[in-house]
């Protein structure tokens, strides 16, 4: 039998389009950019996530010599709020590159863990995926992975 899924998102053509707690967090990610230690790939990353209680927390991506030992900006913040923060849970966050053109998606290992997370707090989170100007934006972690694992 044949199924089909479909992805509702929004779409901003331009950043300065999106409500000012959005454009607050995709900057906050534009700024984790800054502390990104990419020096083999040169892709910056940074990740902002704002809690049911207003406080923003950032991370960005760490590469390492002993590749692949390094870890996304998005997996960094999240294991850090799971460590400080994990009570109060994640309503929106946000990725940002500052040295690329498009939209920063996230890779598969940092879908999962935000779906982990989402599950982990019994609430779904805003995704903002931002980059070249522009930002599409999911209702949940759930909706980049409609197949995905779930541990019985």
């Amino acid at each position: 039998m044949q199924r089909e899924i479909t992805l509702c998102y929004e779409h901003y053509a331009a950043i300065d389009d999106m409500s000012g707690a959005d454009r607050e967090l995709v900057e906050a990610a534009l700024k984790a950019c800054q502390r990104a230690n990419a020096p083999y790939s040169n892709f910056h990353v940074g990740a902002a996530a704002r809690l049911v209680g207003g406080r923003i927390i950032s991370a960005a991506n760490s590469e390492s010599e002993v590749f692949p030992s390094g870890m996304c900006a998005e997996r960094s913040l999240l294991y850090f709020y799971q460590s400080n923060y994990a009570d109060e849970p994640i309503e929106a966050l946000a990725i940002a590159s500052d040295t690329s053109d498009g939209e920063c998606y996230p890779c598969g290992g940092c879908r999962q863990t935000l779906l982990d997370v989402e599950r982990r707090q019994g609430s779904p989170m805003r995704i903002i995926m931002s980059g070249g100007g522009s930002a599409s934006v999911v209702g949940s972690a759930a909706d980049l992975m409609p197949f995905s694992f779930t541990l019985k």
